[in-house]
C-alpha cells in the first residue's frame, strides 16, 4: 500500500515470526531484545536499550504484536518468536512526520497508524484508544488494504447530496453540512462541487456520481462494520 492510508480504513496486518531472545519480565510484561530497528545515534535525549517490551496477557487488549510460545512458558534468557498473526484492524488515527520523530531508534517514524483490533469501537471521549504501528519503520508488517469506506472521495471535497445540501467530507464520520445541521448524514446520489479547491474534473465528477448512483451512507456503514465488528462514530465525530 506504500503510505496510502485513511482514517476509516480496514487492514489485514501480518508480520513473519522472527526469533528474539527474551530479556526478562516485569509485572506486566516481557522483554525482548528487538530484532528489527538499531540505536539512533544522533538522537541525545532518547537512549534505547534495544529492547521492547509486550504484555504478559495477549488473549485479551495485549496488542497485535504476539511471542510463539506465550508469555507464560518463557524464562529470561530463552529464544521466541516474535510477529503479527492476520489480523484485521480499523485505522482511527493517520499522522505524518516531518521531520521524522526522534525515538532513539533506527529507522526514524515518518507515518504513524492508529489502529484498533477487531470487535472494538471507537470512543472519541476517550484521550487515547488504539496501538500505534509505523510503516516503513523497519519491521515487515504486511498492509491489505480490505475495505475503504466512500474510497472515490478525497478528504476536503465538497459534494452536493440528493436533497440539494451541501457538504464537505472529511472522512468518511467527518460530514460538515454548509448549513450547520448534521442529524443525518448526506442522502445520496451525490453531486462533487470541488476538489482542492477547484472544479472536478468531468471524470472525477462521474466517479462520484457512478458510486452513488445506488446506496447510502449507511450502506457504506454496515460493509464497515461487518468487515470490523465495531460499531462506526456519528457522523461529524
Amino acid at each position: 500500500m506504500g503510505e496510502s492510508f485513511r482514517v476509516g480504513d480496514v487492514l489485514r496486518v501480518a508480520c513473519p515470526f522472527t526469533e528474539v531472545r527474551v530479556a526478562g519480565f516485569g509485572y506486566d510484561h516481557v522483554a525482548v531484545e528487538w530484532p528489527w530497528w538499531e540505536v539512533d545515534p544522533d538522537c541525545d535525549w532518547i537512549v534505547w536499550n534495544g529492547q521492547v517490551a509486550l504484555p504478559l496477557d495477549q488473549d485479551g487488549d495485549g496488542g497485535l504484536f504476539r511471542t510463539d510460545p506465550a508469555p507464560g512458558r518463557l524464562r529470561a534468557g530463552e529464544v521466541c518468536r516474535v510477529g503479527i498473526p492476520p489480523t484485521v484492524v480499523q485505522v482511527i488515527d493517520v499522522a505524518h512526520y516531518d521531520p521524522p520523530q526522534e525515538t532513539g531508534r533506527l529507522p526514524r517514524p515518518r507515518l504513524e497508524l492508529v489502529v484498533l483490533p477487531y470487535g472494538e469501537s471507537q470512543h472519541p471521549e476517550l484521550e487515547y484508544q488504539g496501538e500505534g504501528l509505523n510503516p516503513g519503520d523497519g519491521i515487515p508488517v504486511a498492509y491489505e488494504l480490505l475495505f475503504r469506506p466512500h474510497a472515490w472521495l478525497v478528504e476536503g471535497d465538497e459534494v452536493a447530496d440528493a436533497a440539494g445540501r451541501a457538504w464537505r467530507f472529511d472522512g468518511p464520520w467527518r460530514w460538515y453540512p454548509f448549513d450547520g445541521v448534521a442529524e443525518e448524514p448526506p442522502s445520496w446520489p451525490l453531486t462533487l462541487l470541488t476538489r482542492d479547491g477547484r472544479e472536478p474534473t468531468p471524470a472525477q465528477a462521474e466517479a462520484v456520481a457512478r458510486a452513488t448512483a445506488a446506496g447510502d451512507h449507511a450502506g457504506e456503514s454496515a460493509r464497515w462494520s461487518e468487515l470490523t465488528g465495531a460499531t462506526p462514530p456519528p457522523p461529524g465525530r
